[in-house]
């Protein structure tokens, strides 16, 4: 199965010069955990309510602080043509629960999620994803920031 046929194509974006605020707004008005950051017709970066509670309010920054200052700038994504099960491998490598999906010209179609392999994959795959993604540390630890 290909990413397209099991990805969210409904996507909120927010820009990297609105407030921390707005992002965690759009989030709870839309029950969702991240949004990706675009500016210039680009995705610049994924900002998370996780970023939002511990690089902003663990620091004590303020609600109106912008979302670049507290956006994963490191933009991991996957296409549209890719099959699930390559992206799931990847997502497990990467450990995140969430990628930006583009199309070949890389603009941004939709969102896949661990949520969208486990209602589409098969349960070793989704398995090995999840296992993978759960391991403590990897790039994208809040610790490491």
């Amino acid at each position: 199965m290909l990413v397209r046929e099991a990805m969210t194509d409904n996507v909120y974006i927010v820009t990297p010069d609105q407030s921390i605020r707005d992002a965690a707004r759009l989030m709870a008005q839309n029950d969702i955990g991240s949004l990706p950051v675009g500016e210039n017709e680009r995705l610049v970066g994924m900002i998370t309510d996780r970023d939002i509670a511990v690089r902003a309010v663990a620091d004590g920054k303020s609600p109106d602080t912008k979302v670049r200052d507290v956006m994963s700038s490191e933009v991991l994504y996957c296409f549209e043509d890719e099959t699930l099960e390559q992206v799931a491998r990847n997502m497990g490598d990467m450990k995140v629960r969430r990628l930006p999906v583009l199309d070949r010209e890389k603009r941004l179609v939709g969102i896949v999620s661990v949520g969208d392999l486990a209602r589409t994959e098969d349960e070793v795959t989704v398995g090995a994803a999840v296992s993978e993604i759960s391991e403590p540390g990897g790039a994208h630890s809040q610790a490491s920031h």
